[in-house]
């Protein structure tokens, strides 16, 4: 009798110990389990992206929301829709010079196969030329006849404007500018003018480049 209860309790533990085996782990033991290493990295990763909510698309495209793309000519900050700039090169390609054109128009570039005019904004609207930096960009622009690339000193980024930021916008009192400019904004410590670029292509100074 008493062998048959110590073989009952020896497998009550063993089961015990099973079941104890068997059971998630709670408390401490869950820091032992988490991923070491290159799967602590990735896990981490994963936890990041689905706290991240990238809003619905009411909030994305909110009413009186304008999306722009930023850039610098000089010394002057423009903003232009995102929908007016079809591309943009992150480098001057090289050009091949038209003779008897104006000095903004700095020749023709073959992009992918495609020949784009390549203009010099800064020549264009102040008449001095770019000196081309390792920052300097090219907006890729359609106009009649084929896309125009705008030689300018730096790209800004996306910028997005509200209704709000707009209350105290201001008129452009440069002369030079206000063909193209409709408004100028302030966005913290940066004052932005609003550029046309279908004002810009449909100019007659812009479209005839000949002498």
């Amino acid at each position: 009798m008493t062998r048959k209860r110590s073989q009952e309790k020896h497998g009550h533990r063993s089961g015990a110990r099973q079941a104890q085996a068997a059971a998630p782990a709670t408390g401490d033991a869950l820091e032992i389990m988490q991923p070491a290493g290159a799967y602590a990295l990735l896990a981490a990763y994963e936890s990041r992206s689905l706290e991240h909510d990238p809003g619905v698309p009411e909030q994305i495209e909110a009413p009186g929301l304008w999306r722009a793309i930023g850039f610098r000519v000089g010394e002057h900050h423009f903003v232009s829709g995102i929908d007016e700039v079809s591309e943009i090169l992150m480098q001057p390609p090289p050009v091949t010079s038209i003779p008897s054109t104006r000095p903004w128009m700095l020749g023709v570039a073959n992009v992918r196969g495609n020949l784009i005019a390549l203009v010099d904004l800064k020549q264009f609207l102040f008449e001095q030329r770019t000196h081309v930096t390792g920052r300097a960009r090219v907006l890729v622009v359609k106009q009649n006849g084929g896309n125009v690339g705008l030689l300018v000193d730096e790209l800004l980024g996306q910028r997005n404007l509200t209704d709000a930021d707009r209350i105290d916008a201001e008129g452009e009192a440069d002369a030079r500018l206000a063909r193209f400019v409709t408004e100028n904004v302030t966005l913290g410590p940066t004052r932005l003018g609003r550029f046309s670029m279908v004002e810009l292509t449909h100019t007659a100074e812009f479209q005839h480049a000949g002498i």
